[in-house]
């Protein structure tokens, strides 16, 4: 080891099974987690990671440190310059402030982030560690969770390509401009359901819609894109509006597990 241990922890996408033993082993390695707070609203996905930690890990083994999460911006009012500057602004925030409160901790404590779902996809903690490691001595450990879409898979009982074709995954903000019928796709961080504005181009595409994948509330729908668009516009926002927050995930022309075939 050659400077302070820091595990980036995928915990999945809600579920407490969704750990992986690795998960877990790299949890019990872990004396500081650092949480971002969201507000009251998203105080849940606090809990959620706190329950991680009661079930796997010793009582007083390990501490929670919850931190302000700096302003990121009106995304949606953005074009695509804007939007990289506001990102970048933002993880600047987040880098200074966890890395002042690093700096306070004793030199032998060992930091932990638990991230929704797996780091690699559409996440910003490894970018900002990173940030941070270019002017500290940090022992950085990636363990790979459960990402939404595998989740969303499961959870629906399909497979996200059809045969000989490729997955693109992407974002709302994208997805209008990325679509093409060769190609599935799977499309994450979409507060405003861009796939509406595909019913026009493509009606018969198949939808399989997923919200709090894993958690006791979660919601999966699926079905033609024509058909079902509508149903899931009305219960995405009944659900933000019920719950404070809300986490999904789509896949636009997957197939069933009855017609699916393997790669």
């Amino acid at each position: 080891m050659t400077g302070r241990r820091v595990n980036v922890i995928g915990i999945g996408a809600g579920a407490p099974d969704h750990l992986t033993l690795g998960a877990i082993a790299a949890m019990r390695e872990v004396d500081v987690f650092l949480v971002a707070g969201k507000g009251e609203d998203r105080a849940q996905l606090v809990a959620v990671r706190e329950e991680l930690c009661r079930r796997h890990l010793e009582p007083g083994s390990y501490r929670f440190v919850t931190l302000p999460d700096p302003e990121r911006g009106p995304d949606a009012q953005r074009d695509g310059g804007q939007y990289r500057r506001g990102v970048d602004d933002w993880h600047e925030a987040r880098a200074q402030l966890w890395g002042e409160t690093i700096d306070a901790l004793d030199p032998e404590v060992s930091v932990g982030f638990l991230v929704w779902g797996d780091p690699a996809f559409y996440d910003s903690t490894i970018r900002v560690v990173e940030r941070m490691r270019a002017t500290r001595d940090f022992d950085v450990h990636v363990l790979p969770g459960i990402s939404a879409f595998q989740a969303l898979a499961a959870e629906h009982g399909i497979v996200l390509h059809e045969i000989g074709k490729p997955i693109h995954i992407t974002t709302g903000r994208r997805l209008e401009a990325a679509w093409s019928p060769d190609a599935a796709f799977v499309v994450m961080l979409d507060g405003s359901l861009h796939c509406t504005a595909l019913r026009e181009r493509a009606p018969d595409l198949v939808l399989h819609w997923g919200a709090y994948l894993g958690l006791p509330q979660q919601e999966l729908r699926s079905g033609p894109l024509d058909e079902v668009i509508d149903d899931i516009v009305d219960l995405r926002a009944r659900l933000r509006a019920e719950h404070g927050w809300i986490m999904d995930v789509y896949a636009l022309g997957a197939v069933s597990s009855a017609s699916a075939a393997e790669a």
